[in-house]
């Protein structure tokens, strides 16, 4: 399986992965899943917001076990990020069956679609609009950087924009849903640990800041002359640097686009995207709002307008206690258990069901880039893991 997926959407220049919802790739993705589904006699379906479900046993039944994850990638992402979670699902399940495993409960692996948000820029689309915190309108207002909108991609694709919405119905099936992922970061790797349990994860969101200054020459504008909304941001990305750092938490500016975007021309809009996340909802809002009040207070300075649109923002979640200590007992005890500062399908669908989540050791902490890896023995044992798992609630 691992070999069939990796040359799907890889960059032969970076060696990144460019997975981008309904592009392509994603196509040949979702083909892969629906193959991997058939194969193994599982009923094979796509709901309403183009989510890919495989189902052993009757999923009206109710109470269902579901595992899986994404396939698609941010820009020139890494291989492990979403598919080791599908792939580790699929893998589960054959060793459940190796097994003779007797399932009481409907089993299930998904593909929620539009997990990183690369295209379109909200992460977890798929899952989002399943469990009603996407609304068809604002899903319907989203658009790429070439002006596509949502409803356009999918439809292109193949799918039926028409029909997203909120899933009730199929979410209420579920009894639980675990996420195998993974770490995105070393905490396994300095623990010794090849497997690892999510405790929570920390809230996070995006910031769009728009800096509006005035175009002019590069060549003839005096120093004194200008409205430069290029150093309006430069100051802004210092100074989330410096309010993560005291905070303890984390704010990255890693998008920005300029208009007229030339060498010799002083932009007059510079937009860049903040990411930030901390461990708690007092401590992001502080950090958020001094980013905002340096940048307020260095537009001033520069004769720059900057206004400030928060774009997707996803509270703390703290994983279902009862399922993530059963969790922990069916593998021992003896994992450790760790919160995150990614988000994860898991913690959308959290509001909906019992969701709880494992981790598979990350030697470098590397994420989000080519040089993500996982070595095979730890793969192979995240694997065991998840059966472990899905045995313990899903059979007799």
């Amino acid at each position: 399986m691992w070999t069939e997926l990796l040359p799907i959407g890889r960059s032969s220049v970076s060696g990144g992965y460019r997975r981008y919802a309904w592009s392509g790739a994603d196509l040949e993705c979702r083909a892969w899943f629906r193959a991997q589904a058939e194969t193994r006699g599982l009923t094979y379906e796509v709901d309403r917001n183009g989510n890919q479900w495989a189902w052993l046993g009757d999923p009206a039944a109710g109470g269902a076990v579901v595992t899986g994850s994404h396939l698609d990638s941010v820009p020139d992402g890494g291989a492990f990020d979403g598919p080791l979670g599908v792939v580790s699902s699929f893998a589960a399940l054959d060793e459940l069956r190796e097994r003779g495993a007797a399932f009481d409960r409907p089993l299930a692996v998904v593909n929620f679609g539009d997990e990183e948000g690369a295209r379109f820029g909200l992460a977890c689309v798929g899952s989002r609009l399943a469990a009603g915190q996407l609304t068809k309108d604002k899903a319907y207002e989203l658009r790429d950087a070439d002006g596509v909108s949502l409803p356009q991609a999918m439809e292109r694709a193949g799918y039926d924009p028409a029909a997203i919405g909120p899933d009730p119905e199929r979410l209420a099936r579920i009894g639980a849903f675990v996420e195998l992922h993974v770490e995105q970061g070393r905490a396994l790797d300095l623990s010794g640990d090849a497997v690892g349990i999510a405790s929570a994860i920390w809230p996070h969101g995006r910031w769009r800041f728009d800096f509006h200054g005035e175009a002019n020459h590069a060549g003839t504008t005096r120093l004194e002359d200008r409205r430069d909304p290029m150093l309006s941001y430069a100051e802004t990305v210092l100074a989330a640097r410096r309010e993560a750092r005291a905070a303890g938490a984390l704010a990255t500016f890693g998008k920005v686009s300029v208009e007229p975007n030339g060498v010799n021309a002083i932009a007059s809009l510079v937009r860049g995207w903040l990411d930030s996340r901390a461990a708690d909802q007092e401590t992001l809002d502080r950090v958020v709002a001094g980013i905002e009040a340096a940048a307020a207070e260095r537009a001033g300075r520069d004769g720059v307008d900057v206004r400030v649109t928060r774009e997707s923002f996803t509270p703390v979640v703290e994983f279902q206690h009862a399922l993530r200590d059963e969790v922990a007992k069916l593998l021992g005890g003896t994992a450790p258990v760790l919160p995150t500062g990614a988000g994860h399908d898991a913690g959308i669908l959290s509001a909906s069901a019992p969701t709880a989540m494992l981790f598979v050791r990350n030697p470098t902490g590397v994420s989000h880039s080519p040089a993500e890896t996982a070595a095979e023995d730890d793969c192979l044992a995240g694997v065991t893991a998840l059966a472990d798992v899905l045995e313990g609630l899903a059979c007799s």
